[in-house]
C-alpha cells in the first residue's frame, strides 16, 4: 500500500468512524447489537464467500441449478456442455461485493462451484479448489483489482474435492483435506508434493451412508501441525511426515458434529505470543445428535445439539469441556470479532444440513466471551428477521460489522410456496461495540503513513486518537485473518493478540502504542491481516497489513 493510498484510506476511516453505517440505522437501538439490510437481491445466493484486502467480498453459489436472477453483462454467456443444467447460461454465479460503496458486480465461473473450498495466498489472490461435476479438479483463481474475473486451470488437483476444506501453511501452500469419498489430502501449487497423502482417520470418522465428517474443521497448530477434526473426534497431524502425531478424545456424549450433522468451530484468539510454550484452544458448537440426518430424510426433525466443547490442543492431557448454549444451533456460523469474541449465528434449531432438512430458523446472534467465567460466556442479540437455514454465509468485514448472505434449503432457486423461500438478500449485524455511546472509548488508528509489509519478531508502533479516558492496561492490538466462509465453516480464520507493550501519549487525544509481531509463520502464515486497536473492548476499524 502506497504512503498517498493508506492517508486516503485513514481519511476515509475517520469519516466513517463519525457516521457508521449501524449508527445510521433509525431502527430502535437494542442492547444486543442491530441488523442493517444491505440489498434486498444480489441476484444469487450466497453459498461461499470470502473477504479481500481492497475491501471487496467475492460471493458465489453453484452453477448446476439453472439460470441466477442476475445477467452477466455485455450479452457475456458461459458456455459448458457438462454442465447438468444448462449448455448455455447467460447469468452470474458469483459476484463481487464493494463494501465501501454498497454496490456489486457479477463475475463468471466457467465450471461448477458447488460446495467446494478455498484460501486467500500470501500475495492476497483467492485460489478457490474443487466443486461438481466438472469442476471438482479445477482451481481457480480470483485476483483483487477492479475489472477482474475468475481465472480457471484444468484439473490442478490430484483428486476430486467435493465439500473439502482448505488451509493456508506456513510455506504459503494450501492443504486441501478430504471430501466425499476421498479419505486424504494434498497439496496446491503442487511445486513440492504433486500426489494426493493418504489420511486413515478420515475413513474412521465416516459414518455409513451419513458422512458426518465433510468439511472437517482443520487449524494449524502453534507447532506448526494440523488439528484435524471430523465427526466427533480430531487428531493433530503433522503433514510433511504424513504422521498422526495425537489422538484427541471423542467428545463427551460423541455426537456428530460435522457435515451434514453441521455443527461450527474456531480457534480461539491466540495469546502470550512472546512465551516459549503458547496455548491452544478449539471452541466446537452446536450440530445434529446421532441419527438427526436419517430422521430428516424421513420427515423427523430431531432438535439441534445445545452445547459447545472446548479443548486446549496443546495439552499433554487433553480434555474437553462441555458447555450449554442458550439456544441449540444446526448450520450455524462462529465468527472471530476484533476484541477476541467469538459470535454464533445463523442456523437452525433442528434437523440437519440437506436438502429441506432443517426446520425452526435460530434467528438470534449469540455472542460468546471465552475469557469469562463459565455459565457467564454467552449472551443473546438481537434477532434477525431473515432466515439463514442451509448454505448460509457470514464475514467480518473491516469495519466491525459482520456481513451476511445465503439460505438455499432448495435444490433450484424457489420463492414461493416453501416453509423457507431462496434468500438472496445481503445484510450486516452490527455487534454492541459499534453503538454511538462507545465512540468516546473507540480507537481510530491514524498512522503510520505507509503499511506495505510488517515482517516476522519486529517492533510495530501504531498512531492512535482515542478521544475519552484511556484505561492504558485495557488497550491491545488484536490481528484477524480473514476466512473463506461456507458451509457453516470459516476456514483459516484466525486472530492474535498481539497485547500492548508501551503506550506513550503524544497530546491531542493521541497515543503511539508498540507491539511485537509474531515471530513465526506457525503462529500467522504469510498473507494479509486486517489489525485492530481494542479499547476496553471497543474496536477500531481495522487496517490491511501485510505480514511477510
Amino acid at each position: 500500500m502506497s504512503s498517498l493510498t493508506f492517508i486516503l484510506s485513514v481519511l476515509l476511516f475517520q469519516l466513517l468512524c463519525t457516521s457508521h453505517p449501524c449508527q445510521r440505522i433509525f431502527t430502535s437501538a437494542a442492547a444486543g447489537g442491530r441488523w442493517q439490510l444491505l440489498q434486498k437481491s444480489i441476484g444469487i445466493s450466497a453459498m461461499h464467500m470470502q473477504l479481500l484486502s481492497n475491501d471487496r467480498v467475492v460471493v458465489f453459489d453453484r452453477t448446476d441449478f439453472g439460470p441466477s436472477n442476475l445477467p452477466l453483462p455485455k450479452g457475456k454467456c458461459r458456455f459448458d456442455l457438462n454442465d447438468t443444467a444448462l449448455k448455455q447460461d447467460c447469468t452470474a454465479h458469483s459476484i463481487e461485493y464493494d463494501v465501501l460503496s454498497n454496490k456489486f458486480r457479477p463475475l463468471m465461473v466457467q465450471t461448477d462451484v458447488w460446495c467446494s473450498s478455498g484460501a486467500v495466498t500470501p500475495n492476497g489472490d483467492l485460489v478457490q479448489t474443487g466443486g461438481f461435476n466438472d469442476g471438482e479438479r479445477k482451481v481457480r483463481v480470483f485476483t483483487p483489482c477492479s475489472s477482474c474475473d475468475w481465472q480457471e486451470s484444468n484439473n490442478g488437483l490430484a483428486a476430486r474435492r467435493w465439500y473439502s476444506t482448505n488451509h493456508i501453511l506456513p510455506d504459503g501452500r494450501q492443504i486441501i483435506v478430504g471430501g466425499r469419498k476421498q479419505f486424504n489430502y494434498e497439496f496446491v501449487p503442487k511445486n513440492i508434493a504433486a500426489n494426493t497423502f493418504d489420511l486413515p482417520f478420515l475413513f474412521e470418522t465416516n459414518d455409513r451412508e451419513v458422512e458426518n465428517n465433510l468439511y472437517p474443521f482443520v487449524f494449524l497448530n502453534v507447532d506448526g501441525n494440523l488439528f484435524v477434526f471430523a465427526n466427533n473426534r480430531a487428531i493433530l497431524l503433522d503433514y510433511v511426515k504424513n504422521k498422526v502425531v495425537k489422538r484427541y478424545p471423542t467428545i463427551t456424549g460423541g455426537d456428530p458434529r460435522s457435515y451434514p450433522s453441521t455443527g461450527s468451530a474456531v480457534l480461539l484468539p491466540l495469546k502470550n505470543l512472546k512465551a516459549s510454550a503458547i496455548q491452544a484452544e478449539v471452541l466446537v458448537c452446536g450440530g445434529a445428535p446421532k441419527g438427526s440426518y436419517s430422521q430428516a430424510t424421513q420427515g423427523e426433525f430431531i432438535g439441534a445439539l445445545k452445547t459447545c466443547a472446548r479443548i486446549i490442543i496443546t495439552d499433554p492431557n487433553p480434555k474437553w469441556v462441555i458447555e450449554t448454549m442458550p439456544l441449540a444451533r444446526v448450520m450455524g456460523d462462529m465468527i472471530l470479532l476484533p476484541n477476541g469474541n467469538v459470535l454464533l449465528i445463523n442456523g437452525a434449531g433442528s434437523g440437519s444440513a440437506g436438502w429441506e432438512f432443517g426446520r425452526n430458523p435460530v434467528l438470534n446472534p449469540v455472542l460468546y466471551r471465552p475469557d469469562n467465567k463459565i455459565g457467564t460466556r454467552f449472551e443473546t442479540h438481537t434477532p434477525t428477521k431473515i432466515p439463514r437455514m442451509y448454505h448460509s454465509t457470514a464475514a467480518l468485514l473491516r469495519d466491525g460489522r459482520v456481513l451476511v448472505g445465503g439460505s438455499n434449503p432448495h435444490t433450484y432457486y424457489n420463492f414461493t410456496s416453501v416453509l423457507f423461500p431462496t434468500e438472496l438478500s445481503l445484510e450486516a449485524f452490527c455487534p454492541p461495540y459499534l453503538e454511538a455511546k462507545f465512540n468516546n472509548l473507540r480507537p481510530t488508528i491514524v498512522g503510520p503513513n505507509s503499511m506495505s509489509g510488517i515482517s516476522y519478531g519486529k517492533t510495530l508502533t501504531l498512531e492512535m486518537e482515542i478521544r475519552g479516558k484511556v484505561e492504558e492496561k485495557l488497550v491491545w492490538i488484536t490481528m484477524v485473518a480473514p476466512a473463506f466462509n461456507t458451509h457453516s465453516f470459516s476456514m483459516n480464520q484466525r486472530l492474535l493478540v498481539l497485547g500492548n507493550d508501551k503506550i506513550t501519549a503524544l497530546g491531542e487525544s493521541r497515543y503511539n502504542i508498540e507491539v511485537r509481531t509474531p515471530r513465526s509463520g506457525n503462529l500467522a502464515p504469510a498473507g494479509f491481516y486486517l489489525l485492530f486497536v481494542v479499547h476496553q473492548d471497543i474496536p477500531s476499524m481495522g487496517i490491511w497489513v501485510k505480514l511477510q
